[in-house]
């Protein structure tokens, strides 16, 4: 449903803009857009109009918005050369730069001295800051300018000078998206037509498959949140789906079922963040989805006090992949000899030849429909289960968790709380992490203390059902976090590797039903999700 919404908003956005600009700028073209080689010398012309700012500020304002509606209008190609025109015609100009470097080192006393670094620090700052800038004052200006970047980033790789333009549009943005410059609002289904077809557009981790499920996920018993910016206030910078329910969501196929009957939100004892998104692909590097998360925590403490648990339902996007690089050496040692056996004789079951207990089990995790069969969903879960309360323990060289969910939950302060055994049957789910879906938990008055201790010595909190797994994956002496003498990190500070830290006390109403539970998945909008789009 995605392709078809994407094709008709994408197709209004456009005519919209580039008509309400076209319009501000009145008759000031500088020819077709259709062939941008022949117009270069034109265009030039017109950005350097723009940064000399001639006349007055509707003159400047025309001048912008013709300038913004000849790229909107050119094909992928004339996007490309405008941006490298930009780029290397209007950077900083070395000649100047070393004027004013001479000047300084020339400078005697404090006034001679401050004046030549204010000279300097101008002559650093290039000029298509300021013709940047200057699209702010334009209706939907501020997205135009995420959506270059977007246009952009796909082009930096082997352009220095595209680089360095990145670099500064990106600081440019991020001062025009500090979060305290953001809104969050519940979005209803009473909510905009428009701004609902871009939830599911953006939806990036669950996809949202028809009107019918988005009026699901927006019921009584759910709720959903996004950000937004004062200058693009009908279009969500990151948003997340959250059920009421009562105890930790272990299924995410249970939690999506839109069959099942809406539950009571006054009843309900858990905020089960399910599903974050980070829509803008121009704003990446720009953190929203840890501010949501603990905004929406704020929020439904307010308004439903009966909440005492903050879950999510998370993938792990990396985990299937990880799971086929385990030497066999490892596999044996996790399954225990009458494991070893059983997977031998079920893979033959299924036409394998192999002897190979190791082989055996990667072949049947390989099969499109093994959730299907009881037995043999009994015989994986304990294995699958131990190794995946080892994949967590295993870190890159910076120390941080190989998981990119893990990496943003866990920076933002949650907890690993509990793995859950096929939390999601969807082939994606099976192919992207063996059907595993993990709660990550926010504990209001563990939070800081999390965030400081991962930040600081790479500790990593978890709940005790993840603590007895990693106990019993130890015993078999597999996938052990590496020592101190073994690591090599890059980075003094994060040295470290994810040590598990031991979880507050908590009661038993605290912990949520037993067993089997961020994004930007997150991405990875992302997301969402630290290095994803999307994350939950």
């Amino acid at each position: 449903m995605s392709d078809t919404v994407s094709e008709s908003l994408f197709d209004r956005t456009f005519q919209n803009v580039a008509s309400a600009w076209r319009d501000i700028a009145g008759r000031i073209g500088i020819g077709s857009a259709g062939d941008p080689a022949r117009d270069m010398e034109a265009l030039e012309a017109l950005m350097r109009d723009c940064v000399e700012a001639r006349g007055g500020e509707v003159s400047a304002r025309q001048r912008t918005a013709e300038l913004g509606r000849v790229y909107l209008e050119m094909s992928s190609s004339g996007r490309r050369d405008f941006l490298v025109l930009m780029a290397h015609k209007f950077a900083v100009d070395p000649k100047a730069v070393a004027e004013a470097m001479a000047a300084l080192d020339q400078a005697q006393g404090d006034g001679e001295r401050l004046a030549a670094e204010r000279k300097a620090r101008r002559a650093l700052v290039p000029l298509y800051l300021k013709l940047l800038t200057q699209f702010n004052t334009l209706p939907e200006g501020v997205k135009f300018l995420a959506d270059l970047r977007a246009d952009l980033l796909a082009l930096i790789k082997d352009d220095p000078y595209l680089a360095a333009l990145d670099d500064d549009l990106h600081e440019l943005l991020t001062s025009w998206f500090d979060v305290g410059f953001l809104d969050l609002r519940r979005i209803t289904w009473d909510s905009s037509a428009s701004l609902l077809e871009k939830l599911i557009l953006y939806e990036a981790v669950h996809e949202i498959t028809s009107w019918s499920d988005l009026r699901d996920r927006l019921d009584s018993d759910r709720r959903l949140y996004a950000l937004f910016h004062p200058r693009m206030p009908e279009e969500p910078l990151a948003f997340v789906e959250v059920a009421l329910v009562k105890g930790m969501s272990a299924s995410i196929q249970t939690l999506l079922d839109e069959q099942a009957p809406s539950g009571d939100p006054e009843n309900a004892d858990s905020a089960i963040f399910y599903s974050i998104s980070n829509t803008q692909r121009g704003l990446k590097g720009i953190a929203f989805g840890e501010y949501l998360i603990k905004m929406v925590v704020q929020q439904l403490a307010r308004d439903l006090p009966r909440i005492k648990s903050y879950c999510t339902l998370s993938p792990v996007p990396g985990f299937r992949g990880w799971l086929k690089t385990l030497p066999a050496s490892t596999l044996d040692a996790v399954l225990s000899g009458e494991e070893q056996a059983a997977v031998v004789q079920r893979a033959a079951d299924h036409g394998s030849e192999s002897a190979d207990s190791a082989e055996a089990f990667q072949s049947l995790l390989a099969l499109s429909d093994w959730p299907a069969e009881t037995e043999l969903t009994e015989l994986l879960e304990g294995p699958v289960l131990r190794l995946a309360a080892g994949y967590f323990q295993q870190a890159r060289a910076d120390g941080r968790p190989l998981d990119p969910v893990a990496r943003f939950h866990l920076k933002n302060g949650a907890r690993l709380e509990r793995i859950n055994w096929l939390g999601d049957r969807s082939p994606k789910g099976l192919k992207q992490s063996a059907g595993i879906m993990v709660n990550y938990r926010y504990l209001p008055d563990e939070i800081e203390a999390n965030h400081e201790a991962y930040m600081s010595d790479g500790k990593v909190a978890v709940g005790p059902e993840v603590k007895s797994l990693m106990k019993r994956l130890k015993k078999t002496k597999a996938l052990q976090p590496p020592t101190e003498e073994a690591k090599q990190p890059k980075e003094p500070k994060e040295s470290k590797e994810p040590a598990v830290a031991e979880p507050t006390a908590v009661t038993p109403s605290d912990e949520g039903p037993s067993p089997p539970e961020e994004h930007p998945t997150a991405e990875t909008s992302a997301t969402p999700a630290e290095e994803v789009k999307g994350a939950a």
